[in-house]
C-alpha cells in the first residue's frame, strides 16, 4: 500500500486490486455472517412444523408452506381481542410516539445549539447525565409518574416516555450545531420569523438526524408490549401477542415463526428506505461555518 501526496498536503492512497478483491471478500464474509439470522427467521416463518422441531436444525426450509400465516389470523380469531387489534394498538404506538419524539427533540434542540439562554448549559448537562441510565433504573418513578397523571393502562404511558427519549434530543442538538448561525441570521433579515427559521430551514437541513431518529423510535415501539403500564387485552401490542402464542407450546411453534416476522420485516424496510439518510448521520455531516 502506497501512499502518493499531491500539492496542498492532500492524501491519496493508491491500493493495488489484490488488496481491494481482498476488502471485498472480507467485508462480503462480514455481510454473509451478519445476514444468517434475518435468513433463519424468514425460512422458519415458512417451516412446516416437523422442520421447526428437526435436529440439527437446517437453515433453510425443504417444504415451504404457507399456512402459518393462516393459522395466526385463525388462532387469534378465537381470542378475546383479534390481531387486528394488537396490529392497530403496536402501529398507534409506534406512529405517535416516533412522530411526537421526532417533533419536540427537534424544538427542544434548536435553542440548546443555536442560543446561549440562562441555564442552556445546565440543561442540556442534565440531557447528557440521562444517558447513563437505563431504563430499569427509572422504571419505578416513570410508573409513579404515570400513576399520579392517571394515564395508567393507556395508550400514553408508553407514548408520552417515548417524547422524553434523551438520545434523539442529544442527537439532534449536536447535529443543529453545524449549521451555520450566518445563515439563520440572514433568514431574519429577510423578515422570516422564528418558526419559520426553524421549519423551512433548521429541519430540511438536520433530515437525516430525524431520519436517524425515526428508525431508533419506531424499532423501540414497535417492539414495545406495554410493559408493567398497559393491562387490558384490547391495549396490547403485537410483541405481547407473540409472547402468548409462544405460551402456547410446541403446536404454536410455526405461528410464533409467522409472528416473529411479521415484528421484523416492518422496521427492516423502513431501515433500508431511509438507510442513505442514516449513513449520512453517523457520519456527521452538515454544513459547518
Amino acid at each position: 500500500m502506497a501512499l502518493k501526496f499531491r500539492m496542498g498536503g492532500e492524501k491519496r492512497i493508491n491500493r493495488s486490486w489484490q488488496v481491494d478483491l481482498l476488502l471485498l471478500m472480507v467485508l462480503g464474509l462480514f455481510g454473509v455472517f451478519m445476514v444468517l439470522p434475518i435468513v433463519y427467521v424468514v425460512n422458519n416463518a415458512f417451516k412446516p412444523l416437523d422442520e421447526l422441531f428437526q435436529f440439527p436444525p437446517t437453515l433453510f426450509f425443504r417444504n415451504p408452506t404457507f399456512n402459518n400465516f393462516p393459522d395466526l389470523f385463525h388462532l387469534m380469531a378465537k381470542s378475546w381481542v383479534p390481531f387486528s387489534r394488537y396490529i392497530f394498538n403496536t402501529v398507534f404506538i409506534t406512529l405517535a410516539g416516533t412522530v411526537g419524539h421526532v417533533l419536540l427533540a427537534s424544538a427542544a434542540a434548536y435553542p440548546l445549539a443555536k442560543y446561549n439562554f440562562l441555564g442552556s448549559k445546565t440543561l442540556f448537562s442534565i440531557v447528557v447525565l440521562s444517558l447513563m441510565f437505563s431504563p430499569q433504573v427509572t422504571a419505578i418513578p416513570n410508573y409513579m409518574t404515570m400513576s399520579w397523571l392517571g394515564w395508567i393502562d393507556t395508550y400514553w404511558a408508553v407514548i408520552i416516555p417515548a417524547f422524553a427519549f434523551p438520545l434523539g434530543l442529544y442527537l439532534m442538538k449536536q447535529f443543529i450545531e453545524q449549521i451555520p448561525m450566518a445563515l439563520i441570521e440572514s433568514a431574519k433579515i429577510d423578515g422570516a420569523s422564528e418558526y419559520r427559521v426553524f421549519w423551512t430551514i433548521v429541519m430540511p437541513l438536520v433530515k437525516p438526524a430525524w431520519f436517524t431518529l425515526i428508525i431508533l423510535l419506531f424499532q423501540l415501539l414497535w417492539s414495545t408490549d406495554g410493559g408493567s403500564y398497559i393491562y387490558s387485552e384490547e391495549l396490547k401490542t403485537m410483541h405481547y401477542a407473540m409472547g402468548q402464542i409462544i405460551l402456547g407450546g410446541i403446536a404454536r411453534a410455526g405461528v410464533a415463526a409467522a409472528v416473529a416476522l411479521l415484528l421484523m420485516i416492518v422496521p427492516m424496510v423502513l431501515f433500508i428506505i431511509t438507510q442513505s439518510q442514516i449513513i449520512q448521520t453517523m457520519a456527521s455531516s452538515g454544513m459547518k461555518e
